[in-house]
Formats: C-alpha cells, structure tokens, sequence
C-alpha cells in the first residue's frame, strides 16, 4: 500500500500503474472510488474480492466522450442532452453496451458511466486512454468512504499492489444514476443531482 497526496500525483504515473495491472483509490468530487483498467477482468474479480461485494451488483466506470465508443452501441438522444448539460459531475448514466464487454461492468447490456466533475478524477479520466472503474471504496455494506481515515480502515489488510490517492475529506454525497436505456429515464439512485426530468422528456 502507497499513499500519496493528490497534489504530489503525476498524472501520468497512475495510468502507467493502471495498464501494469495497479489498483488505485482516488478521489472524485464526491467520494473515494475503487479504480481499474476496465478490461482487466482479473483485476475486476480482485476489486469483487476486496470489496466482499456481491457480483451480481456490477462497477460504475468513470469516462471522458472519447471512451464512450467503447463501450456503448449508441447514446440515446435524451443522454445526449443529458451529458451536454451535466457532464462534467455527479451524474452517473446507464447506456447500451457493446456485447464485448466484462460481465463485472455490465448488467441486463447496460453500462454505468459519468465524467466526474471538478476534482483528482477528471484530472486523471482526461489523459486516461481507457475507462477506469469508480465503484465506491468502502466494502460492501458499509458506508463509501469520504476521507484517508476511512480507506485505511477498510483496506489496511490488503497486501497488493495499491496507490491511495489523498484528496482530503471529500462532500460525501454520491452522484445522481439515471437510465437513459428507457423512456422516459428512470431515476436509479437520487444523489448530489436533483434533475427535472419532465423539461428534458417534453421535446422527444
């Protein structure tokens, strides 16, 4: 286990961590994610492990638009406006996946994807070549942790390879999920966004 703080991070470094099989925490504008390369299906298995997470609940990824041809089919036009208004920020939205995608990031062909808002995330998902998990660094059933303190805690047992990334205590509340796969989208998880869906429903 590395920690370092957010300040002190090249950027650059991470991603190569990232692509030689690394796990990172880092901060977002909301809370401390769990992040891998998103292919990496051995890693994702080990993020289940660590996490003690049930696999039936898949991981989120953080993306900047170029990724988005990787992993979805299409973006619904409603998404489109969606992203063009909230993103970047703590709005997390499930679109049609590619077929050829890890079962552990996908779920009934859908994928759960956000450009993070202002913090060490988008930093990083900016130069990242690839999408990067974001699932909550908590395990699982207890609350997502929001500062070093808390991380520490929950994963001072793991012996891997492992960069904590220390952005200070961060506002806690997660982002807002809607699925824009059906029409008009539903409200998955009410979060740091409150969103009037009728104003963006009443053109399509």
């Amino acid at each position: 286990m590395k920690l370092l703080k957010a300040q002190e991070v090249i950027i650059d470094e991470v991603i190569k961590i990232l692509k030689k099989d690394g796990i990172i925490i880092y901060p977002t504008e909301t809370l401390y994610g769990i992040g891998v390369k998103y292919d990496n299906r051995e890693l994702l298995r080990r993020v289940f492990e660590i996490k003690k997470r049930p696999t039936e609940k898949v991981f989120p990824l953080i993306v900047n638009l170029s990724h988005l041809d990787l992993l979805v089919t299409q973006i619904p036009p409603i998404a489109e406006k969606l992203i063009g208004q909230y993103w970047p920020g703590p709005l997390t939205l499930l679109l049609p996946a590619r077929d050829d995608l890890p079962i552990e990031i996908t779920m009934n062909k859908k994928v759960a994807v956000r450009m993070p808002g202002e913090s060490f995330a988008l930093e990083l998902i900016k130069k990242s070549p690839f999408p990067i998990t974001a699932t909550s660094a908590n395990i699982s059933g207890l609350p997502p942790a929001s500062d070093i303190e808390e991380i520490i805690k929950y994963f001072k047992d793991f012996k891997n390879n492992l960069l904590i990334i220390d952005g200070g205590r961060l506002k806690g509340a997660p982002s807002t999920i809607l699925d824009t796969t059906v029409f008009p989208p539903k409200i998955i998880r009410q979060g740091a966004l409150n969103i009037d869906l009728s104003s963006y429903c009443e053109n399509f």
